[in-house]
């Protein structure tokens, strides 16, 4: 009996999941919480150790659950670009910067006036959300705390050290995130001392295991904490819903993975490399050996809906229910609202951290199911933006499979395939990222040759949701109307950001 152990740790919590891959199925699963602060507006931070007691009480509950079987390997997926500083015994000198962070918007906006070969893997610049950028706000804004950090990290490497006692940062990660040259197997110095980062390299996880490579078995502190009844090997993973394409079996060039949750990612692998202006990448071997990985996104989707429901109409999950089935019965367009989801900055297409949320044509007629109904068409007209990039760049996508917080809203999962005019495969009842990570998890340990083979092996049921006739039409003209107010708003939206981040200091 082959067992793996997949750990996702996610924006609102750890999801610990063990699957049989003699079985092919999940056997159970098991979440714990932890917190995030928002300090100043654009902000948001984390608490490392956190992370580290929700694992462990996520994974020893799991285990009891099951009788305490013996783990042949064990994979974490985590957020990108949650940056950890710390000492290299893993002790964090501040909270970790959250993925969502925007802070480093002015740092990102500065990389973007550099010439470097290896920016071109990022499409010539670095989002805010990143590591590199992060760090270069930190030495400019706590230099005492850059200066004291022997190791400047991911979630993913922080929590890999603690399972393991070894800093190995993943190839996906650093690819991405880090500017590192897959291709040359290197940092490059020269580009971190023009950013004004020179140390960084030094500070950095120096030795990079590809997605699915063996990182080692885990220590003993980290089997007890876990409760485990054996030391199983550690598989690197990587990004969340990167790892989470191995999950959904979208490793070949064509499909496309789109999760919704807190944020929308667009994730798919080009065959050789071309031009993806407006994407991030295309990262080579960032996942696979010999492919180009690209990815794509909205920075607010689902957390713009509980916005409105949650934090503006202060609504339980009864009162979210019943304004869903009020905004479902609206017609597509009918509010005579225009809402655009910038509401953390853009990500794709226009890679721009200083654009804001916007809700146009309101009048006092207006209600709450129908600033819902908008919101949820603006998520869905952001992801559609995404798919007329794509196809003004002549990339292929035939097949696009979802999963994420679209299973658990039917109206933004409708009114998404409706915008986009191509069907989805819904994986239900996966969790994509843990999947994945138990694929990786099986490579790591020797149980099946490389991903393409532990893709296949995990690859869950989906069901396939149609456009409803005649609502593409009508998205088509709304997302006319997004491109127009888009680029009409953008000068004053980035005027407004800046308010802002003078006001949060």
């Amino acid at each position: 009996m082959a067992l793996l152990l997949g750990l996702d740790f996610g924006t609102g919590g750890v999801r610990v999941g063990l699957f049989d891959l003699d079985e092919r199925r999940m056997r159970a699963e098991r979440e714990a919480p932890y917190a995030t602060t928002y300090p100043h507006a654009g902000w948001a931070e984390q608490s490392p150790a956190e992370w580290w007691e929700a694992a462990g009480a996520a994974t020893r509950g799991l285990l009891r659950e099951l009788g305490q079987p013996e783990v042949a390997g064990i994979c974490v997926a985590t957020t990108a670009s949650t940056v950890v500083a710390c000492r290299k015994d893993g002790t964090p000198l501040r909270p970790a910067l959250l993925w969502m962070d925007c802070r480093a918007a002015e740092q990102a906006d500065r990389t973007a006036e550099l010439d470097h070969p290896v920016l071109a893997y990022a499409g010539g610049s670095d989002a805010a959300e990143w590591l590199v950028p992060k760090a270069m706000w930190l030495n400019e804004h706590e230099p005492d705390t850059y200066r004291q950090a022997e190791i400047v990290c991911e979630c993913l490497d922080w929590v890999n050290f603690m399972l393991s006692g070894r800093w190995v940062g993943s190839r996906m990660n650093a690819t991405c995130k880090w500017n590192y040259d897959s291709v040359q197997r290197r940092f490059h110095s020269d580009l971190y001392a023009a950013l004004g980062i020179p140390g960084l390299p030094e500070k950095l996880p120096a030795e990079i295991v590809p997605v699915g490579g063996t990182v080692g078995p885990i220590s003993a502190t980290a089997m007890a904490h876990l409760g485990l009844s054996n030391r199983p090997v550690l598989a690197q993973g990587g990004i969340d819903a990167h790892v989470g394409m191995v999950g959904a079996n979208t490793i070949a060039p064509g499909e496309m993975l789109m999760i919704g949750g807190t944020s929308v990612v667009q994730l798919f692998q080009l065959g050789q490399e071309q031009d993806v202006s407006g994407f991030w990448g295309p990262y080579p071997h960032a996942l696979v050996d010999d492919h180009w990985l690209v990815e794509a996104g909205q920075v607010s989707a689902g957390s713009v809906l509980s916005w409105f429901a949650k934090d503006m109409f202060r609504l339980d999950d009864a009162g979210l229910k019943e304004l869903v089935r009020e905004a479902a019965a609206m017609e597509v367009g009918s509010t005579g609202l225009l809402t655009l989801d910038y509401f953390m900055g853009n990500r794709t297409p226009y890679r721009d951290p200083h654009l804001r949320g916007t809700v146009l044509g309101l009048s006092l007629g207006h209600d709450r199911a129908a600033l819902y109904r908008s919101a949820v068409e603006g998520v869905a007209l952001g992801s559609a933006n995404v798919l007329r990039r794509m196809n003004e760049l002549g990339i292929s996508c035939r097949r696009v499979v979802s999963a994420g917080g679209f299973a658990k809203n039917r109206l933004w999962l409708q009114a998404t395939v409706d915008a986009i005019g191509m069907p989805v495969q819904l994986a239900t009842d996966a969790n994509l990222s843990i999947l994945g990570a138990a694929a990786c998890a099986a490579t790591g340990a020797g149980l099946l040759p490389d991903l393409f083979a532990a893709a296949d092996a995990v690859a869950p049921p989906t069901a396939t949701i149609e456009p409803e006739p005649g609502a593409h039409a009508r998205y088509a003209e709304l997302l006319e109307d997004y491109l127009e107010a888009t680029r009409l708003l953008a000068p004053l939206s980035r005027r407004l950001a800046a308010r802002q981040r003078q006001r949060s200091g």
